[in-house]
């Protein structure tokens, strides 16, 4: 996934959840932030970020800019983290798309992606039609959950950073979309490189755990997968290993 134009700055406060004042080139702009979440340990006074730069564009936007990424300090030096909450699906698309990403039970070619699909009462973020993988002459059909983790500590991947109660919701209908037939998974997309291993973050939300836990038991796929970050650019890489025990 790419950006087209960035711009760096340096963040001062934010304010509310969507907006944040940034020094951009000497002067204080207000720009938008494109996570809801509370990303306190990464928004600190005097953290370098990038930004998506629409200057040069004619639209009804109110603010000029767009918070995409920033870097951390961490204990092994600089950790450059993607906090757009809207790129992780597009990121998890693409790496389908591409071959990157291989769902597990189904073969190399798909013969149907798509992007926001309800089943039930949840509208889950990809739902894919292809190929068996153990069966050229059966289908499969899946849903896709994607979570987009930007919290890091000590190496470790967890998600939530807020207690998200349609996080669980949306675990709970895929566990029934695998009783009723369907391939599910939950794909968590770790916006950064350079973690050891992902977590659910038991601390800020138990019932998030549970839900994994829960949805792991009842066959459904739980997956995690860093990206190579630069600051124009975000791409799915690699694999994380998944520890879902109670800490």
């Amino acid at each position: 996934m790419k950006y087209k134009k960035i711009k760096e700055g340096v963040f001062l406060e934010r304010p509310n959840r969507f907006i944040a004042h940034v020094l951009i080139d000497g002067k204080e702009e207000k720009v938008h932030v494109k996570n809801t979440g509370r990303c306190r340990e990464l928004l600190q006074l005097g953290a370098k970020l990038w930004l998506e730069d629409f200057t040069e564009e004619e639209s009804s936007r109110k603010t000029k800019y767009d918070v995409i990424a920033v870097e951390k300090k961490t204990a092994k030096g600089r950790l450059l983290i993607n906090m757009d909450s809207q790129a992780p699906n597009k990121i998890a698309e693409e790496a389908i798309l591409n071959g990157t990403l291989v769902i597990p039970g189904f073969g190399p070619e798909l013969t149907l992606v798509k992007r926001e699909v309800t089943y039930g009462k949840s509208r889950f973020d990809l739902y894919l039609e292809g190929v068996d993988s153990s069966d050229p002459e059966k289908e499969k059909k899946a849903f896709i959950e994607v979570k987009g983790c930007t919290l890091e500590k000590d190496g470790t991947a967890m998600f939530p950073d807020a207690p998200t109660e349609r996080g669980v919701k949306h675990i709970r209908e895929l566990i029934e979309a695998k009783k009723a037939g369907f391939e599910a998974a939950i794909l968590i997309v770790i916006q950064m490189k350079g973690v050891a291993v992902f977590r659910p973050n038991d601390q800020t939300h138990p019932e998030f755990g549970e839900a994994l836990r829960d949805a792991k038991k009842a066959g459904v796929h739980v997956l995690a997968y860093d990206c190579e970050v630069i600051p124009g650019t975000v791409e799915l890489r690699d694999p994380v290993p998944v520890d879902l025990t109670v800490k």
